[in-house]
């Protein structure tokens, strides 16, 4: 379930749990901060789209600029102080025009990043917590099954 709600194959899920066991800590919640901290579920959460399939079709496309360098690859980690921006070709699309307009009347509830609709930019202020997440994921299960 947490796979397909990320949308990742089962390799790449194998590979951010072994990670997850490889560090100190609760292996559960590691592996649920290395997924919050993927740049398309970052895109999703701030609701610049209304999916993550479309957050990583966004980011593939290449309509993101990541601490000013061109990005299409929807996986990168982000890190505190990390800045994104839509680019400015892309600002221009209609998408982001009715986008801007729509999110200058809402405000983010994600605590480990801001977003300015105005400038359609966004900054890494933190790291997720297991509290940020607000799906009913069972880690520790996950931990297990893979451990095997």
């Amino acid at each position: 379930m947490v796979k397909r709600m990320y949308g990742l194959l089962e390799k790449q899920f194998a590979r951010i749990v072994r990670e997850a066991e490889r560090r100190t800590g609760n292996s559960g919640e590691i592996m649920l901060v290395q997924l919050e901290q993927r740049f398309d579920n970052a895109v999703y959460r701030l609701g610049i789209a209304p999916s993550r399939q479309s957050a990583r079709q966004l980011v593939t496309h290449g309509h993101f600029m990541l601490n000013g360098r061109r990005v299409d690859i929807p996986s990168i980690a982000l890190k505190p102080g990390d800045e994104f921006v839509v680019r400015p070709k892309s600002a221009s699309n209609a998408y982001f025009k009715q986008l801007s307009a729509d999110l200058a009347n809402s405000s983010s509830q994600v605590r480990w990043l801001t977003f300015d609709a105005k400038k359609l930019s966004g900054k890494v202020t933190g790291l997720p917590a297991r509290e940020d997440i607000t799906e009913e994921i069972r880690e520790q299960l996950i931990i297990e099954f893979y451990s095997r």
